[in-house]
C-alpha cells in the first residue's frame, strides 16, 4: 500500500470512529493535505458514510482554507523579496544576480530544472491565464502548489483565490457527484 493510500485509509478509519458531529472536520483536515485535496477528501467522507453534500462542502472548505493559507504566505514572501530587490537596486547593489541575456532580455537562471508539473502549470498560465491554470492545475500538481506558483509569479492574490475557489468547487463537486452516482447506481449502497 502506498503512503497516500495508507493516509486515506487512516482518515476513513478516523471518520468512522469519531462522533457524527466531528466527521466533517476530519474531512476538512483530510482535504487540506496536498495530493488528497477536495476530490479525495470527499471520497473519504462518502466511503466513511457521510451525506454527499456534507462531504463535498467539508472537503472543498478544507482544501480552500489550505490554499488560502499558502496564498497568504507566498504573497508575503514575494512582497518581501520584491521589496528587498528594489532596496538593493536603489542602494546600488546588484538587483538580479546570476542573470544572462537572451536576445536582449535578461532572465534569471533557475537554481534547478523545473518539474514536469510546474512546467505544465506555467504553460497553462501563459496560454490560458490564471483561470485556466487554476482549473487545469490539478491535472499536474496539487492546488496548493499551483496557487503558490501563481502568486510567486506575480498574479494578484485575490484573482488567484477566486479561481482556485472555482477550481476546487468544480473538481470536488464533479468527483463527489460521480462517486455518489457510482455508489448508489452501480454498487447499490
Amino acid at each position: 500500500m502506498t503512503p497516500l493510500q495508507e493516509l486515506i485509509v487512516r482518515f476513513q478509519e478516523l471518520v468512522a470512529q469519531v462522533p457524527e458531529f466531528f466527521q466533517p472536520f476530519i474531512i476538512m483536515l483530510a482535504a487540506a493535505v496536498p495530493f488528497v485535496e477536495g476530490e479525495l477528501g470527499a471520497m473519504v467522507g462518502l466511503v466513511g458514510g457521510l451525506n454527499p453534500a456534507v462531504a463535498g462542502v467539508a472537503a472543498a472548505t478544507g482544501n480552500f482554507l489550505s490554499v488560502a493559507l499558502v496564498v497568504a504566505l507566498t504573497g508575503r514572501a514575494r512582497t518581501a523579496v520584491v521589496h528587498r530587490t528594489r532596496v538593493k537596486a536603489t542602494v546600488g547593489g546588484p538587483a538580479t544576480p546570476d542573470v544572462h541575456a537572451v536576445d536582449g532580455f535578461a532572465e534569471p537562471e533557475p537554481a534547478q530544472p523545473l518539474s514536469k508539473g510546474r512546467q505544465r502549470v506555467l504553460t497553462w498560465l501563459n496560454r490560458f491565464g490564471v483561470p485556466g491554470a487554476s482549473i487545469l492545475g490539478p491535472f499536474a500538481i496539487p492546488t496548493q502548489f499551483t496557487a503558490a506558483i501563481l502568486v510567486a509569479g506575480g498574479s494578484p492574490r485575490r484573482w488567484v483565490l477566486l479561481w482556485q475557489a472555482v477550481a476546487i468547487v468544480l473538481w470536488t463537486t464533479l468527483t463527489t457527484v460521480g462517486l455518489w452516482l457510482a455508489l448508489t447506481h452501480v454498487v447499490g449502497v
